[in-house]
């Protein structure tokens, strides 16, 4: 980071009048809280519930898994480039729209993927559902950055993550159980039902957060103007030009190394431990999935207030100022030592099917813990989760379970170096 950009981000934000963030209840910010949150299980759920379902929609299609997994790459790939679209999207139409607008598609591109009728279908509606969910997860953070003061937001975030965090671990343990009993279509009409929900409480429950008293920028031009306008407000590099910042680049990259870690150990588990540990059932799969989510969950709302306690800290001590990198010094110690370590475990007792079952579990549940301590940029996160879901199961046929956990530690430690 530049000096004058290191001077600029040690002072209080400009221009917040104290009444802004007063403008709704803490009431209504708990309830429009938990519509987000909601909103944010819908596409972190889509991009792994199939992970259950790979075997059945393989053979459903006529192609092999590592196919299927690729379609999930391709999932992770729409993630990423959503961000750039709706980032912009948001700021020139406002939340509410913008959250209406994807929830909607959202809710037709399930409905077109429990119906595909072949592999191609399957994959356009399914990157068709990652482009438009993801949206949430970018409207989100706006949203509580209107409704929070700087120093109140990573527990009001912590809040809205556990939806986005604890969502890929929910998907294939319903899948897991849907395709025990029934065909995998219905995963994708259970998907609808609750994107259904989601958009009938954003209607009705969520407001439009931006300022009042400050006009949307296209409400005030003539008609002759807006289209060009809106183009210009929504150019997708407009969300790609802040990384000349060395800083924000690698706070990015530390992110996806997380997300790299969550899809390399989520997408490949009914390939590894079922065999390992002779489960029978895409249902015992799927419960494996039950020990990340309740870290993520965990760490992530213990992660938050932990953020914030460490930011507020820094505040005193600077002499009342405000620095919103303050927030990535809580972070340092479970990068460093926990995630490492418990990857390295992890992978070890699998590969050597040591201690039963119980060692990998309780080593997957560690991991996770750290998961939320750090924001980052979604568009790295997702290339980074597109990476790990298309090299997952290859690399754990190639090089085994330990070797894979291996690369991903020294994948951290580089970044740690950074």
């Amino acid at each position: 980071m530049s000096k004058s950009e290191s001077q600029q981000s040690r002072i209080p934000e400009a221009g917040l009048e104290p009444d802004e963030f007063d403008r709704f209840s803490r009431y209504r910010k708990v309830v429009m809280v938990i519509v987000m949150s909601w909103n944010g299980l819908l596409s972190p759920i889509s991009s792994t519930s199939v992970l259950s379902a790979i075997p059945n929609v393989a053979a459903t299609y006529h192609t092999s898994g590592s196919v299927i997994g690729l379609s999930n790459a391709l999932y992770m790939v729409f993630m990423a480039l959503s961000p750039c679209f709706w980032g912009p999207w948001c700021q020139a139409l406002g939340r509410r729209r913008s959250c209406l607008a994807s929830s909607v598609v959202f809710l037709a591109s399930s409905i077109g993927t429990a119906l595909s009728p072949n592999l191609a279908s399957f994959m356009i509606f399914r990157m068709l559902s990652a482009f438009s969910g993801t949206a949430i997860l970018v409207i989100g953070p706006a949203v509580i950055r209107d409704l929070y003061r700087p120093l109140d937001r990573a527990t009001a975030l912590a809040g809205f993550y556990t939806g986005t965090l604890v969502g890929p671990t929910i998907g294939p343990l319903l899948a897991g159980a849907i395709v025990t009993y029934t065909t995998w279509r219905v995963i994708f009409w259970v998907q609808t039902g609750i994107s259904a929900i989601s958009l009938l409480a954003t209607y009705f429950l969520l407001a439009e957060t931006m300022k009042v008293a400050t006009p949307r920028p296209l409400e005030q031009l003539p008609l002759s103007k807006k289209v060009t306008t809106f183009l210009t407000m929504t150019n997708p590099w407009r969300v790609i030009r802040p990384f000349k910042s060395p800083s924000l680049v690698i706070t990015a990259v530390a992110s996806g190394s997380l997300v790299w870690n969550q899809y390399g150990l989520l997408t490949p588990i009914r390939y590894v431990l079922n065999p390992r540990y002779n489960l029978d059932t895409p249902l015992q799969s799927g419960l494996l999935y039950l020990a990340p989510g309740v870290g993520y969950m965990l760490g992530t709302l213990g992660g938050g207030r932990w953020a914030d306690y460490t930011a507020r800290k820094r505040y005193e001590q600077r002499g009342k100022i405000f620095v919103a990198e303050d927030r990535l010094y809580a972070a340092v110690p479970f990068l460093m030592v926990v995630l490492p370590m418990c990857m390295l475990i992890y992978g070890w007792s699998v590969e050597k099917a040591f201690g039963g079952i119980v060692v990998p579990i309780v080593f997957m549940f560690l991991q996770e813990q750290s998961a939320e301590l750090i924001a980052g940029n979604f568009f790295i996160r997702y290339i980074f989760g597109a990476v790990a879901s298309a090299a997952a199961i290859p690399a754990t046929q190639a090089i085994g379970i330990k070797g894979g956990k291996a690369e991903q530690v020294s994948y951290t430690a580089c970044v740690l170096t950074l």
